[in-house]
C-alpha cells in the first residue's frame, strides 16, 4: 500500500475514536474495582481486544474502497436480517431481551451491524433511485428497508436498539432530497405517538388520576371512534383534493393522517411493551415513583456525576462504582463512573470528542462528489449522534432508560466493532471524496 493512501486518512476522525475507545478501557478497568481496591473483572482484557480488532478494521476499511459495498450490500442486508430472525428464535436472553448469538461467553449482537448494512442499502437504494421521479414511492420503500430490521429487533425486544434506525432513516432521506413533508410527516407521527403513549403513564403513576380524561387514550372504544372519524376526514379530504386541487385539502388529509397513525401506534404500545420497559418510562418522568427499583440506576447515575464535580474524584477514586451502587455500570452508564471520577472537565473532553467526530463527518458528506458516499455519512452521522445523546441524556435523567450503549466507551465487542466498522467507511469515504 502506498505512503500517500496513509496520508489521506482524516487523522482527526481516527484519533478522536481511539481516544473514546481508550477513555472506555480505561473506565471499564475502573467499574471492575471493588471498595477493597481489588478487581472484580476482567471486562477491560476483552475491550482491549475488541478496540484493537476494531482498529485494525477500520484501518482495513479505509484502504478499501467503499464502492464495493455498493452492489454487495443487499447481500448483507440480507444475511443480517436472516441473522436478526435466527437471534429472535435461538438467541440468548440478555436483560430481557433475546438479542444475542453465541456459544459460551463468546456472543455478538447481530442488531449492532444490522444498523451499518442498513445504512448501506438504503444508501445505495436512495442513490439508484435519484433520478426517480416518484417521490412518494421513493420515501416508502425507504421506510420499508428501515422498519424491516427494526420490526424484528422490536419482536426481540429491544426497544432501544430499534430506536437508532428512526434517526437514520430520518436524516438519510432529507440529505436525499425527499421532501421535506414526508420526513416531518414521520416525525411528526414518531413524536405526537410518544407523547401520547406518555401521557396515561404520567396521569396514573405522578399526578394520580387529578386527569382521569387522560385515560381514554387506553380505551379501545374511544380509539376506535377516533381513528374512524379521522378516517371519514381522511377520505373526504382526498375526495376534495382531488377533485377540487385545493391545497387546504391536502393538509386536512395530511393532518388526519399523523393522528390516525399516531393514536393507533400510541394505544398498540401499551399493548406490546413489556413492564420493565412501561416502569422506564415512568421513572424518566419521576424516579422517585420507585426509588429502589426501577428508579434506581436514574437516580444513583445523577448522584454520581452530580457527585463529580468540576475535576472528579480522581481516576479509580470513584465511590458510586466502586461500591456497586451502579447497575450495568460498563455499559449503559459508563459515562456516570468517567464524570464522577473526572467531574465536568472529563464530560467537556467527551462532548468535544463527539461533537469533533460529527463535525467531521459532516465535512466527509459536503465534500464527497459521490452521493453513494454522502448518503453512508449521513446515515452513520445520525447514528453516532443518537447514540450520544440518549446514552448521556440516560445517564443525566434527561432521556428514558433505553439500553443504547455509548459508543466507543461502552463494554461490548459488537457495539464497539460496529463503531469502528462506521469510522472505517467513513474514512474510506474521505480518502475518495474526489472521486465519482
Amino acid at each position: 500500500m502506498r505512503l500517500r493512501d496513509f496520508l489521506e486518512i482524516d487523522y482527526w476522525l481516527l484519533i478522536a475514536a481511539i481516544i473514546l475507545s481508550i477513555f472506555g478501557i480505561l473506565f471499564i478497568y475502573s467499574s471492575g474495582i471493588t471498595s477493597t481496591g481489588m478487581p472484580a473483572s476482567t471486562e477491560y482484557i476483552r475491550q482491549i481486544i475488541w478496540a484493537s480488532g476494531g482498529l485494525i478494521l477500520a484501518i482495513f476499511l479505509a484502504l478499501l474502497n467503499y464502492r464495493r459495498f455498493y452492489d454487495i450490500s443487499i447481500y448483507l442486508y440480507l444475511g443480517t436480517l436472516g441473522l436478526l430472525a435466527f437471534t429472535c428464535v435461538f438467541g440468548r436472553q440478555v436483560n430481557g431481551a433475546r438479542a444475542w448469538l453465541g456459544i459460551g461467553s463468546f456472543g455478538i449482537q447481530p442488531s449492532e451491524f444490522a444498523k451499518i448494512t442498513t445504512i448501506l442499502f438504503l444508501a445505495r437504494y436512495l442513490d439508484a433511485s435519484k433520478r426517480s421521479h416518484n417521490v412518494f414511492v421513493r420515501f416508502i420503500l425507504s421506510c420499508v428497508i428501515v422498519f424491516i430490521p427494526m420490526g424484528i429487533i422490536l419482536i426481540q425486544p429491544d426497544f432501544g436498539t430499534s430506536l437508532v434506525f428512526i434517526p437514520i432513516l430520518l436524516v438519510m432521506t432529507f440529505i436525499a432530497g425527499l421532501s421535506i413533508r414526508y420526513v416531518a410527516f414521520l416525525g411528526a407521527c414518531i413524536s405526537i405517538t410518544g407523547i401520547l403513549m406518555v401521557l396515561p403513564l404520567w396521569q396514573s403513576y405522578i399526578i394520580k388520576d387529578a386527569l382521569p380524561s387522560l385515560d381514554i387514550l387506553m380505551d379501545i372504544r374511544f380509539v376506535g371512534i377516533s381513528v374512524m372519524a379521522l378516517a371519514a376526514i381522511l377520505a373526504i379530504a382526498l375526495f376534495g383534493f382531488l377533485r377540487f386541487k385545493k391545497r387546504y385539502f391536502y393538509w386536512i388529509a395530511y393532518s388526519a393522517s399523523i393522528g390516525i397513525f399516531s393514536l393507533g401506534a400510541s394505544f398498540m404500545s401499551h399493548k406490546v411493551l413489556k413492564d420493565y420497559q412501561i416502569m422506564r418510562l415512568i421513572v424518566f418522568l419521576d424516579p422517585n415513583v420507585d426509588p429502589r427499583g426501577s428508579g434506581w440506576n436514574i437516580i444513583q447515575s445523577i448522584t454520581a456525576i452530580g457527585s463529580g464535580g468540576l475535576w472528579g474524584k480522581g481516576y479509580l477514586q470513584g465511590t458510586q462504582s466502586h461500591y456497586r451502587f451502579l447497575p450495568q455500570q460498563s455499559t449503559d452508564f459508563i459515562f456516570s463512573i468517567f464524570s464522577e471520577e473526572w467531574g465536568l472537565r472529563g464530560g467537556v473532553i467527551v462532548f468535544a470528542l463527539f461533537l469533533l467526530i460529527c463535525l467531521r463527518l459532516v465535512r466527509i458528506m459536503k465534500t464527497s462528489t459521490d452521493t453513494y458516499g454522502s448518503y453512508i455519512i449521513a446515515g452513520l452521522s445520525a447514528m453516532y449522534i443518537f447514540h450520544f445523546l440518549i446514552n448521556v441524556g440516560m445517564t443525566m435523567g434527561i432521556m428514558p432508560i433505553t439500553g443504547i450503549p455509548l459508543l466507543f466507551m461502552s463494554y461490548g465487542g459488537s457495539a464497539l466493532i460496529s463503531a469502528m466498522t462506521g469510522i472505517g467507511l467513513a474514512l474510506s469515504v474521505y480518502m475518495r471524496r474526489y472521486q465519482h
